[in-house]
C-alpha cells in the first residue's frame, strides 16, 4: 500500500516541480475526469435517436397501442418544449413521429402519465418528428 502511495506521489510531485505544479496537474486531472463523466451522462440523458427515430430500441413511429400497464414507453403530453412532435395518421405511419392507433399487434405500447415520463410529446397536425 505504501509503495502505491509513493508511486502516485512521485507522479504528481517531483522534486523539481514543487507544490504549484502539483496543483496544476491535479486541477487538470480533476477537470478531465469531470468532463468525461459529463459526456457519459449527457449521452444517457438524451435517449431519443433521431437518426433511426427510436427510444431505447423502440420505434417512435408505426402502430401504437395505449395501455395502462406494462408499457414500452411512458409519455407525457405537453404544449411546449416536447421531445417529439406526434401526428396521428390513419395509414402508413412510416415517418418519425407518425402514429397509427391500433388495438392489436402494435409496434410499441404507450402509457400516458402525468409525471416522470420517459419522453414528452406534443400532438400536431403537420411536421411531426424532431421539434
Amino acid at each position: 500500500m505504501r509503495k502505491r502511495i509513493t508511486i502516485l506521489s512521485e507522479y504528481f510531485i517531483s522534486k523539481a516541480d514543487g507544490y504549484f505544479f502539483f496543483s496544476v496537474r491535479f486541477f487538470f486531472f480533476v477537470l478531465i475526469f469531470f468532463a468525461s463523466a459529463n459526456t457519459v451522462y449527457s449521452q444517457e440523458k438524451n435517449k431519443i435517436d433521431f437518426e433511426s427515430c427510436t427510444y431505447n430500441g423502440f420505434p417512435l413511429y408505426g402502430k401504437i397501442k395505449f395501455v395502462e400497464s406494462f408499457p414500452d414507453i411512458k409519455v407525457q403530453l405537453v404544449d411546449s418544449f416536447p421531445d417529439l412532435k406526434v401526428k396521428i395518421v390513419s395509414s402508413f405511419p412510416d415517418d418519425c413521429g407518425e402514429w397509427q392507433i391500433v388495438e392489436s399487434f402494435p409496434d410499441v405500447k404507450i402509457k400516458i402519465v402525468e409525471s416522470f415520463p420517459d419522453i414528452k410529446i406534443k400532438f400536431v397536425e403537420s411536421f411531426p418528428g424532431k421539434p
